[in-house]
């Protein structure tokens, strides 16, 4: 059975992908990172790429003048490297329909809180404000919304007294290294069953590891 080919979008430094690569070369994700891109030249997740010898691609957004061209030029990088999955992993952009149907139930995401709870680019910060004493990561699908596809796993992380959005996010950050590599782990294995809004996660094949 041929190996899925993973291409990683970053926006940043790259440290949920620094989580996936060692997974990837553990064995413990068996797939091929194909490709990663990135929407800004100087971004160090190509720098991490590059050094573990994947390929790796500046795809600027200001250079399209369309938000549509700019999802194009990805889609055609992602397709020349032959990609089956995609993974947004610390990408700071809200994908279009074009995008999303052009892998529909193949993308992947993290977000820093407890979906459904404080969705979009401020997660921190609203967890903050609003006095949750818990917050956490989520891996999910992506669909047509924004951060509104089906939870594949989660992961809680107490809210200590006088907690910044900097020290939260450092500790939920851990979780997020732990978490997503199990998530793509468990889509590349075939262990994943999406019923609606239900992820249903399988047991492990026979003879397989858990």
């Amino acid at each position: 059975m041929p190996k899925e080919k993973i291409g990683v979008l970053c926006s940043g430094r790259g440290s949920n992908l620094a989580s996936i690569i060692d997974a990837v070369e553990r064995g413990d994700i068996r797939a091929e990172i194909a490709v990663v891109l990135a929407d800004k030249a100087d971004a160090y997740a190509l720098t991490r790429a590059q050094e573990h010898g994947i390929p790796a691609v500046a795809v600027v957004r200001k250079a399209y003048a369309e938000r549509e061209d700019f999802e194009r030029a990805l889609l055609e990088q992602l397709h020349a490297h032959g990609v089956t999955l995609v993974v947004l992993a610390g990408f700071m952009r809200i994908l279009s329909p074009l995008f999303v149907r052009a892998y529909a139930g193949r993308i992947l995401n993290i977000h820093p809180a407890l979906l459904p709870s404080f969705p979009g680019a401020h997660a921190h910060r609203d967890a903050l404000a609003y006095g949750v004493k818990v917050s956490g990561c989520t891996v999910h699908f992506v669909d047509e919304g924004t951060d509104s596809g089906p939870i594949i796993l989660q992961a809680a992380v107490p809210v200590a007294e006088g907690d910044t959005e900097d020290s939260l996010a450092a500790r939920v950050l851990k979780e997020e290294h732990r978490i997503f590599p199990a998530a793509i782990r468990l889509y590349v294995d075939g262990r994943l069953r999406t019923d609606g809004r239900q992820v249903h996660i399988l047991p492990p094949a026979e003879g397989g590891a858990l």
